[in-house]
């Protein structure tokens, strides 16, 4: 009997294809993301996997305390050498522009009052202050942006310096001559001077003294940031000993002790340094730039007062407020005394100690004199003797300006007290960042590199 013959086939082989998926399709492949939190997930659920997941937390936290008080206290530390070297500097450049300006102004009027026979003096105080005022200026332009308020500032008065000074020289010229046009320019001089100069000035030094004011209050703000992340970071190496401890029942892990020691070195250093830093700042600030304000705005109002009661001899009369009822100069003068007399009581309130406190008095005591002086000159001149009013303005013996010189050194030792103050608070709160940043970045180092190798003993225990 024959038989059909036998046909082999091959084993299938099971299928390729995912079940739920169609056929000749390659599987899905995860991603390096889904791998990646699969390892983790795995990780985690052994102790080992665990003390790795901490030990990596642990570095990266102790890595950005550091990294991020070194940055904060580097943008403090800046800024406090700003105020110092800079700021200030140039806010006290601007305060003696203006105090030269007007200094000058008030030198051309009793330069004009004297004569050509006792001018001397006055001509050489005139010449010093508008030379002062042109090289501050030109400091001043060295170290400012020319598109910033103070660049401008800057360009107005190196504009209308030449003018004024070239009005001043017409006026010598005409007075000498006898002519009685030199008084006259002499108050358009005098007008330029404070209707363009002045406020120029002004500008000028308010727009410094706030550069100066955010330059302190960026050094005194608190690095609060640093702060959290370091707490953070103690917190959680706190937390990862007393885990060890109840695990192990072992009291210290000499890496994690390290660690930790590192970072309460740093988080103790940033709160106490920055704390002495601020107050340094807060003393320069409360007893020094305050002080240093109040004394350069009655510097400069004395100097406009002494310029106005000159001027009240130069147009005896002849020029009027705008009621038309009173002689301007002399308006002016009182409103300037007035003003002088309450910031001398304002820097008698921040002085505080007798070095600040004694000028000031001095400098009042000489108001007061200067008052009663102006009023007897005021009297004489009314009563038709000019000569007479004229020598105890500008005289050498008993006159107005006797009490003016003596308000104006008292108030430039006062000046000068006060700046010393204010450097060395200032410096004092520089200095108390110093390393600061360097030491912070270099202990997290040695506490992260601690970390580790505090977790490493612990895993060498499960090999």
């Amino acid at each position: 009997m024959t038989y059909p013959p036998t046909v082999r086939t091959a084993p299938q082989s099971a299928p390729t294809h995912a079940p739920g998926q169609p056929p000749d399709q390659p599987p899905a492949h995860r991603g390096a993301w889904s791998v990646g939190k699969e390892r983790l997930r795995t990780a985690a659920t052994t102790e080992p996997g665990r003390l790795q997941i901490i030990g990596a937390v642990l570095a990266a936290l102790v890595v950005a305390f550091g990294a991020v008080t070194a940055f904060e206290i580097s943008d403090r530390a800046t800024a406090a050498d700003d105020v110092v070297s800079r700021s200030q500097p140039l806010s006290a450049d601007a305060a003696s522009i203006y105090r030269s300006l007007a200094d000058a102004d008030t030198a051309a009027s009793s330069s004009f009052l004297a004569g050509a026979a006792g001018a001397g003096a006055m001509d050489e105080r005139y010449r010093k202050d508008v030379a002062l005022a042109s090289r501050l200026l030109i400091k001043a332009a060295t170290n400012t942006d020319s598109s910033s308020e103070s660049g401008r500032q800057i360009a107005t008065l190196n504009e209308q310096l030449p003018r004024y000074t070239g009005l001043i020289e017409t006026a010598r010229a005409n007075n000498r001559q006898g002519l009685p046009l030199g008084g006259a320019y002499l108050r358009y001089a005098n007008a330029r001077m404070t209707q363009d100069l002045l406020p120029a000035a002004q500008r000028l030094y308010d727009a410094e003294t706030a550069r100066l004011d955010k330059d302190d209050e960026d050094a005194r703000f608190w690095p609060l940031f640093s702060l959290a992340v370091g707490v953070v970071a103690l917190t959680g190496l706190v937390w990862a000993q007393r885990r060890n401890y109840r695990r192990t029942n072992r009291v210290f892990n000499h890496g994690l002790l390290a660690a930790t020691a590192a970072s309460t070195v740093v988080l103790l250093w940033l709160a106490v340094g920055h704390t002495v830093a601020r107050a340094d700042l807060n003393d320069a600030t409360a007893h020094g730039q305050k002080s240093l304000k109040v004394l350069n705005d009655a510097r400069i109002n004395s100097l406009k007062a002494r310029a106005n009661e000159n001027l009240t001899l130069v147009a005896r009369g002849a020029v009027l407020t705008d009621d038309g009822k009173s002689d301007k100069y002399e308006t002016d003068y009182t409103t300037g005394m007035d003003r002088l007399g309450a910031q001398l009581s304002d820097a008698q309130k921040l002085a505080d100690d007798s070095a600040g406190r004694d000028p000031v008095a001095e400098a009042v005591k000489g108001v007061s004199e200067w008052k009663d002086r102006h009023s007897s000159a005021s009297k004489t001149d009314k009563a038709g003797d000019y000569d007479g009013a004229l020598a105890k303005i500008i005289g050498s013996k008993a006159s107005t300006g006797e009490c003016f010189d003596q308000v104006d050194a008292a108030l430039e030792k006062a000046l000068g007290h006060e700046q010393r103050e204010f450097t060395k608070a200032a410096e004092d709160g520089r200095g108390a960042l110093t390393g600061l940043p360097i030491g912070a970045a270099a202990l997290a180092v040695l506490g992260a590199a601690g970390a580790i190798l505090g977790i490493n003993r612990r895993l060498s225990e499960y090999r």
